[in-house]
Formats: C-alpha cells, structure tokens, sequence
C-alpha cells in the first residue's frame, strides 16, 4: 500500500474518533492549557500525553494521547528552533485535528477535519 493509500486509510480508521478528539481539543485550548493541541495515534506503548482512547481492537483500532506542541518541545521531539515552524504550518484548530501517527509509516504529523 502507497504512503497516500495508508494516509487515507488512517484517516478513515480514525472517524470514530473525531467526536472525543474535537471534545478533548475544545478542553484543551478552552482550560488555556495549550492553543496546540496534539493527538499522539499509536498501537504501541507511548510514553507521552494523557491517555484518551485506549485501543480494544473492536471499537478501537488505535490507541489515543492528548499532548501538546509544549510537551513535545520539553521532550524533543519539536526543536526550539522549529517552533514557529510549527506554529505556521498548524491547520486552525477550530476546523481541523493535529495528529502524530506512531505507525508502520513512521512517526509524521497529519491534519484531518474536525467534522
């Protein structure tokens, strides 16, 4: 399968998700905890954000994290340097969800929409 087909299949893969995850952004920003919101998508352990979903392999295929661009600087997976770098490229939160897929694709950062 192509990296694209494998994108659009986590996207699809991930529409049961959208509801919780657009609840746990709203959250976030609202309680001023971040204005970035992260979604850490993983079938492994992670040691990174707040457990949100928890694979169970018939309702979730994916495990689920709620982390922050903040985290991920103290962590190193964003340099300093490449902080405003994010910032432009981050996709209005209020339309869309920042998501870290940990997959057989690697680990890359995609956007999908809210609704």
């Amino acid at each position: 399968m192509e990296g694209a087909d494998k994108f659009l299949m986590l996207e699809y893969e991930l529409k049961p998700y959208r509801k919780i995850l657009a609840q746990a952004a709203e959250v976030v920003m609202d309680e001023n905890v971040s204005k970035y919101p992260i979604f850490v998508v993983h079938q492994q352990e992670v040691a990174m954000g707040i457990p949100l979903i928890e694979a169970d392999r018939k309702t979730y295929k994916w495990s689920v994290n709620v982390s922050t661009l903040e985290e991920f600087v103290t962590k190193g997976i964003i340099f300093e340097d490449k902080i405003d770098d994010f910032r432009k490229n981050y996709k209005n939160p209020e339309l869309f969800l920042c998501i870290f897929s940990l997959s057989d694709l690697g680990a890359q950062f995609l956007y999908i929409p809210k609704g």
